[in-house]
């Protein structure tokens, strides 16, 4: 495949054997796998191994190596725990027998009626959120499947956009949480901190926080905002807002600086 998949090819894994899962999906891309997909993946496969119901409320992922798009990944899910409330996972995403990603993530069912008694709001003020129509589109070859309209298109990579899957999901709130895993990797916050000599690099390590359920076809808003910046590392997090104005997850990254090349 030569054509850059939509995201529902991305997410289309073969279970190989219980517990372990290849993508289908391979391309040639002129740049490394993105790291938004490795994460999405690997949600998903882990996913599939807990019960119907059950939910991602968080994911914390190291990217180890570079991801090559013309290559099949395989996904290998460990069992952690299952217990009354809650199932943990951990996943590795693997090349070549090396591990180019790994994560571990927890699951959890539907709040219970005790549950449903503590509080439900939010303990920052929601920010500024532009009508969308208000706003331009911004072509994103890399990622097809989306559709972005950004309050700062003059920026190489923006920090502050609606976006939306204009591909067809189904009804599927596995599916919606990985779209969002693809979508929490899509920017950066550090742009800022560039220079002619040195330029933002690779991600690091990846931290999803899921609040509350998102429909992915809906467009959301995302907020990056750059926290700090040392030791050659950057790192920011970003609020996924809803349309209504309901934050329905908060990501943090940490990425590397690198020095540009000469000529």
């Amino acid at each position: 495949m030569t054509d850059i998949p939509a995201i529902l090819e991305l997410l289309d894994l073969e279970q190989v054997e219980p517990g372990l899962y290849q993508s289908r999906a391979v391309y040639e891309a002129p740049w490394a796998m993105f790291g938004g997909q490795a994460a999405a993946q690997a949600l998903y496969a882990a996913g599939l191994t807990v019960d119907s119901g059950r939910l991602p409320h968080s994911l914390h992922g190291y990217f180890v190596r570079r991801g090559d798009t013309t290559k099949p990944t395989l996904f290998r899910v460990e069992r952690d725990r299952d217990g009354r409330s809650f199932s943990a996972r951990r996943v590795v995403a693997l090349q070549d027998g090396e591990v180019i990603f790994s994560m571990s993530a927890s699951f959890t069912g539907p709040a219970a009626p005790r549950q449903r008694a503590f509080p439900d709001e939010e303990a920052e003020p929601v920010p500024d959120l532009p009508p969308v129509d208000s706003l331009a589109p911004w072509p994103n070859p890399k990622h097809p499947s989306f559709e972005y309209r950004p309050a700062d298109p003059e920026r190489r990579l923006p920090n502050r956009f609606w976006l939306r899957c204009t591909d067809e999901l189904p009804d599927d709130p596995l599916v919606h949480a990985a779209v969002l895993a693809y979508t929490s990797d899509i920017s950066t916050a550090l742009i800022g901190f560039e220079s002619e000599s040195i330029r933002t690099g690779p991600s690091l390590d990846h931290a999803v926080w899921f609040h509350r359920p998102a429909r992915m076809a809906d467009w959301h808003w995302q907020e990056l905002t750059p926290r700090t910046v040392a030791a050659g590392r950057g790192w920011y997090t970003v609020a996924i807002y809803a349309p209504d104005g309901t934050r329905v997850a908060t990501v943090a990254q940490e990425q590397l600086f690198a020095f540009r090349r000469a000529g």
